[in-house]
């Protein structure tokens, strides 16, 4: 009888874990993805496409900043290790390096601003979830989304289509809090990186090639086919976003548990139940409701479709990513996202000039499938034989 309790109240708190984050994710996403889907109407096909390049560049910039990665944060801060102000201190130094070389070589004061956002974004809230406030995550995500909407409409009816950039900024300026809080708690000691530097750069280096991965595609497709065709596209990945909700909430969940000796078996089997259905939404039913919703963006019908595809692949990869680093086998994710970011760019160049949109999409599909083969290739030769 005992043990069929305490096999209730995990289960009960499983839940409990999960609807804090699910609801504050969902509504997140539901909350930005109004935003975009309304400036994407709003801007029209190019200046949404405009709008899409300079968050590539931010988003690269952030990338190369970025020692503190979500994942190094996320399990050195469940498993205790005394190292998170250190990173902290590194990749700030990094985000105020880049901030004035791009103040001085593109005199761009808002996309500097945001490179440093996306940065205390980043390390604030792998902090929050590498030990397991969830309550306090979701409070924090959902005022960052809804300062997103607030700041940047307000700014763009200001100062026009270069003010969303610097609203998007002020939108994380509450992480500042954390940030400042993860100081307070362990003092800078640089010994510590030592013991643990192949897993901080094996991560830095995974975490850099999927930021160049997820970003380069909006730099490379403006020469090769405009501003429209990147502003189609970039509705087309905001759907996506929308579809992966649930896989990126359950990694969110299950990092910190895997890390600490605690598989979740049921649940990866459920979740991954539940990208096979979204995946079919996705097809079926997303581009009947954005063809009636957004008719300026027809050419995204296609890639929406082709792109519905990769919730499957992509959710598999989230779940091995999550065994791999609570193994602290890193490295291995840094050569899966190599191989991803190599098949991406590769077919990309390929397959644009020759379909367009439908090639780009479908180059999408083929990174995040070869990523997650890769993955899998790696869990069984590695893991299950350990």
């Amino acid at each position: 009888m005992k043990k069929i309790w305490n096999l209730f109240k995990i289960k009960t708190t499983v839940l409990k874990d999960l609807g804090v984050l699910g609801s504050s994710n969902i509504i997140g996403v539901l909350i930005t993805g109004i935003f975009w889907f309304y400036l994407a109407n709003l801007l029209g096909v190019e200046e949404f496409g405009e709008i899409q390049y300079y968050l590539g560049v931010v988003g690269i910039v952030y990338g190369i900043s970025l020692v503190s990665t979500q994942y190094t944060i996320t399990v050195t801060t469940a498993k205790k290790i005394k190292i998170q102000s250190t990173l902290f201190l590194i990749s700030l130094i990094g985000g105020f390096v880049s901030f004035t070389i791009i103040l001085i070589t593109l005199q761009k004061f808002d996309i500097g601003a945001l490179v440093i956002a996306y940065i205390i974004n980043e390390m604030a809230l792998s902090y929050i979830i590498g030990k397991k406030l969830y309550s306090e995550y979701s409070k924090n995500i959902l005022l960052q989304k809804i300062l997103t909407v607030v700041f940047g409409l307000s700014f763009y009816y200001f100062f026009g289509i270069e003010g969303i950039i610097f609203g998007l900024a002020l939108s994380y300026s509450h992480f500042i809090i954390i940030v400042y809080k993860g100081f307070k708690e362990n003092k800078i000691n640089f010994s510590l990186l030592k013991p643990h530097k192949e897993f901080i750069i094996n991560n830095y280096m995974a975490n850099l090639v999927n930021v160049l991965r997820n970003n380069l595609d909006k730099i490379l497709i403006v020469p090769l086919a405009g501003f429209a065709t990147l502003g189609n596209y970039a509705l087309a990945m905001q759907v996506f976003a929308i579809l992966i909700i649930p896989s990126e909430l359950v990694l969110k969940y299950i990092l910190p548990q895997d890390a600490s000796d605690s598989s979740k078996v049921e649940l990866k089997r459920s979740i991954i139940l539940v990208s096979v259905g979204l995946t079919i939404f996705g097809i079926v039913v997303l581009p009947v409701l954005i063809e009636y919703l957004f008719p300026e963006y027809i050419e995204s019908l296609d890639a929406i479709r082709i792109i519905s595809i990769s919730a499957i692949p992509t959710t598999i990869g989230y779940l091995l990513v999550s065994k791999l680093l609570s193994e602290e086998k890193s490295k291995f994710i840094l050569y899966g996202r190599l191989t991803s970011m190599a098949v991406f760019i590769s077919t990309l160049l390929i397959l644009t000039p020759l379909l367009g949109i439908s090639g780009i999409a479908l180059s999408f599909v083929f990174s995040t499938t070869s990523q997650t083969l890769f993955f899998l290739l790696v869990y069984k030769i590695v893991i299950i034989k350990q």
